[in-house]
């Protein structure tokens, strides 16, 4: 049972007509699964991408450009702030936790900002080094930036009401993470389930959906309801998933595709 708190919330109730049921804002295993929620996301990217890396030092096809290290330090530098702000949390240095706050809103605005810029030159790199590829990939790749800065915008403006605040932000650094997971089993998943929509929703995201649900069981299983927050936020990102491989398994977004890019 979720603990009996003085600043249990009514939920964005602007959001939405009618009252709404308060949701406590802390149970006494929340610090540990949100702690456990990130662990997940850094197990994704490791898993996923420290094998390529040592296979390019091994075995470079091409010089990375600068923007892809850029782009690394941005995005490992975002999912370290979300970590250290987890743990100020949980070790209730609520003051320091705020402060680094004001650093997250400027990293937030930055972090799209070089993804959309290092999507575009490895897009038009790729062009000239593989004969064959087509950037119609560019809808996932842009489309996760938008659905986090959306989501991200939100946590922040909702910053007074913690438990808004917290599960916006872990959408919100969800939708980043699902290319460490996909080059975990994308290649098994194709085997299984050939190359349909289904199958190409499942090899993107399988990993972001599951966790995604898993903060959803645990609201249920220690509010026995599930923040309104949490329901507009992972709607809008599973279904903008959803519509994200839709565009890039469509023929007419090849074309799109291509312009995006510069071509």
């Amino acid at each position: 049972m979720a603990t009996t708190d003085p600043l249990a919330e009514a939920p964005l109730g602007k959001m939405a007509r009618g009252p709404a049921p308060n949701f406590p804002v802390h149970h006494k295993y929340d610090n540990t699964f949100f702690l456990f929620l990130v662990a997940m996301m850094w197990l994704g990217i490791l898993m996923g991408f420290v094998p390529e890396i040592i296979r390019h030092v091994q075995h470079p096809k091409f010089t990375y450009p600068w923007i892809v290290y850029v782009h690394g330090v941005v995005f490992v530098g975002w999912l370290c702030l979300l970590t250290t702000q987890i743990l100020l949390v949980r070790n209730r240095k609520i003051g320091l936790h705020r402060r680094l706050g004001r650093i997250g809103i400027g990293w937030a605005v930055v972090l799209p900002v070089v993804g959309v810029v290092t999507a575009f030159i490895m897009d038009r790199l790729a062009l000239h080094v593989f004969p064959h590829f087509t950037p119609v990939f560019v809808s996932v790749q842009y489309g996760d930036l938008v659905l986090f800065t959306i989501l991200t915008g939100s946590a922040l403006i909702l910053r007074k009401e913690p438990s808004a605040h917290k599960r916006l932000m872990l959408l919100g650094t969800l939708c980043l993470v699902d290319a460490g997971f996909a080059r975990w089993w994308s290649g098994g998943l194709r085997h299984m389930l050939g190359s349909g929509y289904l199958s190409s929703v499942l090899q993107v995201f399988l990993g972001t959906i599951l966790l995604v649900l898993a903060l959803g069981a645990y609201d249920l299983l220690t509010r026995r309801r599930l923040h309104r927050a949490y329901v507009y936020g992972a709607s809008l990102m599973i279904g903008g998933e959803f519509v994200l491989v839709w565009f890039f398994l469509s023929p007419w977004w090849k074309p799109i595709a291509f312009r995006l890019v510069g071509y």
